[in-house]
C-alpha cells in the first residue's frame, strides 16, 4: 500500500503541476512583467533547500524581497512588515502567488504537491536528528501540514524582541511534530485532505476549525497557537 501511493502521489503531482503551468500562464506572464519593471528588475529568486536524503535543490520563488536580503535583518525568517519585502512582493506573499514557480519544481520531482516544507540549510541544521533522519525519506512539499498550520507564521514572530530565539525553540520543534506526524501517517488520502485544507486556508480564516474536523490526531498544540 506504501509503494502504491508513493507512485499515485507521484501521478497526481506531475497531472497537477502540468495542468497549473499550462492553465496558469496567462496569468503568471502579468507577474512577470511586473516584477520585471518593478522593484529591482529580477523576477524569480532561486533559493538553496534541503530535498530528499539531504540534497539541496534550487527552489524557485517570484522576487519579492530586495537582493541580499537573507543576509541582512532577521535572515532566514521573515517578520511581520518585513522592511525587505518590495510592495508589489508584499502582495504575492500575503496571497502565496510568490510560490507559484515552484509548480516547476513539483514537475522536475525536487518536490511534491503535499509534504514537509522544505528548509534553507540554515534553518535546517536547527531540527533534531531525528527529525532530520525522518524528513529526509521523503520529497518536501509545496504544502503541508505544518505550512497549513503556521499559514500565519510572521504573526507569532511579531513584537519578539528575538525572533530567531522564538522560532529556533518555540516553532521549530512544533513545526518538527507535525512534519514526523505527516511522514508516520502519510496516504494517498491525507495527501488529498491536506490539498483541500490548504485551499481552505487561503480562503478562509476558519482554517484551525476545519484542521480540528478533518485531523483528530495531532501532536497536541504548544500555547502560543491559536
Amino acid at each position: 500500500a506504501k509503494c502504491r501511493d508513493k507512485i499515485m502521489q507521484r501521478f497526481f503531482d506531475i497531472i497537477f503541476s502540468g495542468l497549473a503551468l499550462i492553465a496558469l500562464v496567462p496569468f503568471l506572464l502579468p507577474i512577470l512583467l511586473i516584477l520585471r519593471f518593478t522593484g529591482e528588475g529580477e523576477v524569480f529568486y532561486v533559493q538553496e533547500r534541503v530535498g530528499r536524503s539531504g540534497k539541496l535543490f534550487g527552489l524557485l520563488k517570484f522576487a519579492t524581497m530586495v537582493k541580499n536580503s537573507e543576509n541582512m535583518g532577521s535572515g532566514d525568517i521573515t517578520v511581520k512588515n518585513d522592511p525587505r519585502v518590495l510592495p508589489f512582493g508584499n502582495f504575492l506573499r500575503k496571497t502565496k502567488l510568490n510560490e507559484l514557480p515552484q509548480l516547476i519544481n513539483i514537475f522536475k520531482g525536487d518536490i511534491s504537491v503535499v509534504g514537509p516544507r522544505p528548509m534553507t540549510p540554515k534553518i535546517y541544521q536547527h531540527y533534531s536528528d531525528e527529525a532530520q533522519t525522518t524528513l529526509n525519506t521523503i520529497r518536501p512539499g509545496l504544502t503541508g501540514i505544518g505550512s497549513i498550520v503556521f499559514r500565519d507564521e510572521e504573526r507569532y514572530l511579531d513584537g519578539r524582541d528575538d525572533p530567531f530565539t522564538f522560532y529556533k525553540e518555540s516553532i521549530i520543534p512544533y513545526k518538527s511534530d507535525l512534519e514526523i506526524w505527516y511522514v508516520k501517517n502519510k496516504s494517498i488520502t491525507l495527501y488529498f485532505i491536506l490539498i483541500l485544507l490548504t485551499a481552505i486556508a487561503v480562503i478562509s480564516p476558519n482554517t484551525p476549525k476545519w484542521i480540528d474536523k478533518s485531523l483528530s490526531n495531532l501532536p497536541p498544540k504548544p500555547d502560543f497557537i491559536d
